[in-house]
């Protein structure tokens, strides 16, 4: 037995000698691929920096001393807008930057803005080729994310005509004034015995998305009384994870060459959710497709699709479903939170805007869409907003497809050009009075195009105007009618803005709100 012992000792001790061999030599192989990786990557790098230094230099816009390899992102503060508005000053209203490797050009003047989206506006009515343009909007086929050419144009065709001609959107109304109602409803539900504390940027949220939604696909998300719990909580969720993804800067998107590396998983991540949207979407255009009497765009889109399949796929039709609930949504709730951010600070303004409503439609009835040729002044009021707090304040960002020059500098292929509205529409030079709150600055004058963008310009400018005005005037003009408003006493009211997608508050909006003596009978009608 002892010999026995001693040989299984010997055996056990070889094992671990092993063991701890294998482990050493694990140890080593990891730490040299490690080692390997980083230099590959440190070689990369500098190979990016080489071959931007010894690019020939043409007259490019001028722009603030860069980094090595970073170029200038170490100068982007957030908020973005207000930091290019302060290197512009110094460099010009056409300037240049580089977001690693990436070659970028910020114009700041309404004469720049023009030349870019008139003479060069083929040239530059393409978007950045980023990731989520890739995985999160169908592999760049969806009406935001295609580039130029005869697939965008049949999308823009397709959502003028068949979403946002006056036509479609007249059908739509009931939806509107539905959803409108539902607000008021709820306000009125807390505060018709006195003053009560409301948040508002979370109930302009779930009104512009049902709006879009029963639009699109007939269905109720958010808020209350929602068509399907489940399947509300899930489109959510899928339109949180969306919002947050995008969000994220992918190093590959300022360093193409190193796209190949999935850095925190961001690719798998977007493939994931994209596969959990595509499912969602497609559950919807066959529950339309078993069911042809729902009246919705989808609805309308399939009945299409039977005569011009090419035109109407079901890949374009969940890509238009797509894009009209991430663009049509955020922009105009954050828009309205604006609004009645200026109309707290300025109340002469709103005392104004109630007046007319009084004068106008009177107490026995909610205002209309059939009222907005009688209140100039409500529209005024949301374009003063426009101009002093755009959700976009640099526009969605172009990319120029061939060589161009902007202010008589060159502007190489694969360059991201931006157009600081935000600075614009503040320009002493142009506004008489900028930083004032004056909707009468909007009387009796057509809006310039080049002065004021807050739907963007040129081919890609956004064709939801139609529908983000009339959501919005309606909303408002409810809001405004409907309730008194206060700033809650003792808070702070700040107006202190944060730019990620789009510039929103960095605080939700919250007020103090009352129903007027009228709004009861009209609720309850």
């Amino acid at each position: 037995p002892s010999r026995i012992q001693l040989i299984i000792q010997i055996k056990r001790s070889s094992l671990s000698s092993y063991n701890q061999n294998i482990k050493t030599k694990s140890s080593v192989v990891f730490q040299e691929m490690e080692l390997t990786f980083g230099l590959s990557l440190l070689c990369l790098l500098l190979a990016i920096g080489l071959k931007l230094l010894r690019q020939p230099k043409k007259n490019l816009p001028p722009g603030p001393p860069g980094l090595p390899i970073i170029g200038h992102l170490h100068l982007l503060k957030n908020p973005i807008h207000r930091r290019f508005h302060k290197l512009s000053q110094k460099y010009g209203p056409v300037m240049s930057l580089r977001f690693g490797s990436r070659f970028v050009v910020v114009v700041s003047t309404p004469e720049a803005v023009e030349e870019c989206f008139s003479k060069n506006d083929v040239v530059l009515a393409n978007r950045p080729p980023f990731l989520n343009g890739k995985y999160l909007n169908y592999n760049f086929t969806t009406l935001a994310s295609a580039g130029y050419g005869d697939h965008w144009r049949n999308l823009r065709r397709l959502s003028s005509i068949e979403i946002f001609s006056a036509t479609r959107l007249k059908s739509f109304l009931d939806i509107r004034k539905d959803e409108v109602m539902h607000l008021v409803s709820r306000l009125h539900h807390v505060s018709k015995d006195g003053f009560a504390k409301v948040e508002l940027r979370s109930l302009f949220l779930d009104e512009t998305f049902n709006v879009i939604m029963r639009m699109m696909a007939g269905k109720r998300y958010f808020g209350e009384n929602v068509d399907g719990a489940e399947e509300a909580a899930q489109f959510k969720q899928h339109m949180q994870d969306y919002t947050a993804l995008t969000k994220v800067t992918n190093l590959g998107d300022l360093f193409p060459l190193l796209g190949f590396i999935d850095i925190g998983g961001l690719r798998k991540k977007m493939i994931d959710l994209s596969e959990k949207f595509d499912l969602f979407l497609q559950r919807i255009i066959d529950e339309h497709r078993s069911d042809k009497t729902r009246n919705s765009m989808v609805s309308h889109l399939l009945q299409l699709q039977e005569t011009q399949p090419e035109y109407y796929s079901d890949a374009i039709i969940k890509g238009l479903i797509l894009i009209m609930a991430i663009a049509g949504t955020k922009t105009s709730a954050m828009t309205m939170e604006w609004v009645m951010s200026n109309l707290l600070k300025n109340p002469h303004v709103l005392k104004k805007a109630r007046e007319m409503l009084d004068a106008q439609v009177g107490h026995d009835r909610l205002m209309d869409e059939s009222d907005f040729s009688k209140l100039p002044y409500l529209q005024n009021i949301i374009y003063e907003s426009f101009r002093l707090n755009p959700t976009n304040p640099l526009l969605v960002p172009h990319y120029s497809s061939g060589d161009c020059t902007i202010g008589g500098y060159h502007v190489p292929k694969g360059t991201m050009v931006f157009a600081n509205s935000w600075a614009i529409h503040r320009d002493p030079s142009l506004w008489e009075d900028p930083l004032t709150f004056k909707p009468e600055r909007f009387e009796n004058s057509k809006h310039d195009t080049y002065k004021i963008m807050p739907f963007g310009v040129g081919r890609r400018a956004c064709p939801g105007e139609p529908l983000a005005m009339r959501v919005m005037t309606l909303t408002l003009g409810a809001l405004i009618q409907s309730f008194d408003w206060e700033i809650i006493p003792g808070e702070e009211f700040n107006m202190k803005e944060f730019l990620a997608i789009t510039m929103t508050r960095v605080d939700p909006l919250k007020l103090h709100c009352k129903s007027r003596p009228h709004l009861t009978n009209i609720v309850s009608a």
